[in-house]
């Protein structure tokens, strides 16, 4: 849904719609609890109106909140100052809206560990937050979420294609599939804003072409793409980089790390919220353009149930209108689900075309 511009920065935009998606957010998502802590984290380049609503629906539910707010640090995936890890490390939940998120550093393992409930929500604003979880219908995103899981799990080869020029091939060979926008019901466990299924095949058969032709971050390098980043993948690693302006900042960031694991594949993310039908350059959102795919590249965390390994960071790139064919039948062409039984739930959910 458009809404109007000028007036989306005011402190009352909103904030009827705000309010009540952040109770659902709390809790009929991160099911909180009476009596739990509740960790946010929110840096300066957050909307504080969304902390502020989610704390509100915190204290509604009988829970304890807790805002650390920070200076934005400019770097995403890393140990953010102390206090900030002492905080979530002992966090029973951590709802991260910071820009430059913490997830994958050393204090999100240890908040995991010690049974915190996670949910990565960085660049979330009061539209966001309302398009992607206010008005969506979460049972039926679930349940479509879970649809997707079962099909591609129950697939070997995967091939992704698109009009951009990516070709593709992998093979799940048994791989597990996250679906991540499940409730937050498990300790210790990370799930992500509804409309998103992740995993990884094989990594060792990945092999192709790559092309992101929509988004990819980190913000603070690219964000929004102004030309198409081609990458060149040889047993699931990047070996070639090709393309504009884009291509040559995202090649030079990579290479800044000095780590090998830097050029791993980590993950295939198929995008479906409805909520969300173009890029923004807000990575959590771009991640589940209806009918996208987006791949992850560095860090590979234990619960996408791949081989697993630290990078140094982690990047995310999107594929807008791809092309997905599983065991040779395509679940959907161009970006548009072709697959009768997805078709349905794309209806039931109210997406656009459909």
């Amino acid at each position: 849904m458009e809404y109007p511009i000028g007036v989306e920065m005011s402190r009352d935009y909103l904030s009827f719609e705000t309010a009540g998606a952040a109770l659902k957010l709390v809790r009929d998502f991160m099911l909180v609890k009476e009596g739990e802590n509740v960790v946010i984290t929110a840096d300066t380049s957050s909307d504080f109106r969304v902390a502020e609503a989610i704390a509100g629906a915190v204290c509604g539910v009988g829970a304890t909140p807790v805002i650390v707010q920070y200076p934005s640090s400019g770097k995403a995936f890393e140990e953010p100052v102390r206090p900030v890890a002492d905080a979530v490390e002992h966090a029973d939940v951590w709802i991260e809206l910071a820009y430059y998120c913490a997830m994958h550093s050393p204090c999100f393992q240890k908040a995991l560990a010690n049974g915190a409930r996670y949910t990565c929500l960085t660049g979330m604003d009061v539209i966001m937050l309302v398009n992607t979880v206010g008005r969506v219908n979460y049972d039926i995103l679930i349940e479509f979420g879970e649809y997707l899981t079962d099909k591609v799990h129950r697939s070997n080869e995967v091939i992704v294609l698109d009009k951009n020029g990516t070709n593709l091939t992998a093979y799940n060979q048994g791989r597990g599939v996250k679906h991540s926008g499940q409730r937050a019901a498990r300790k210790g466990y990370p799930v992500m804003l509804g409309g998103q299924v992740s995993w990884c095949p094989v990594e060792e058969t990945i092999n192709g072409k790559l092309v992101f032709d929509a988004a990819l971050f980190p913000p603070d390098s690219l964000g929004l793409l102004h030309s198409n980043v081609e990458l060149t993948l040889d047993r699931g690693r990047v070996t070639r980089i090709e393309g504009g302006k884009d291509a040559e900042i995202f090649e030079k960031w990579l290479a800044g790390f000095n780590d090998p694991n830097m050029y791993r594949l980590a993950h295939y993310s198929l995008g479906f919220n409805p909520g969300v039908t173009r890029a923004t350059g807000r990575i959590v959102e771009d991640e589940r353009i209806f009918g996208c795919i987006e791949m992850g590249i560095g860090s590979q965390g234990e619960s996408l149930m791949g081989a697993f390994w630290d990078a140094a960071a982690h990047t995310d790139g999107i594929v807008s209108k791809p092309t997905v064919i599983l065991d040779g039948q395509k679940l959907e062409e161009d970006g548009i689900y072709t697959d009768p039984e997805a078709r349905k739930f794309c209806k039931a959910l109210g997406a656009a075309g459909y």
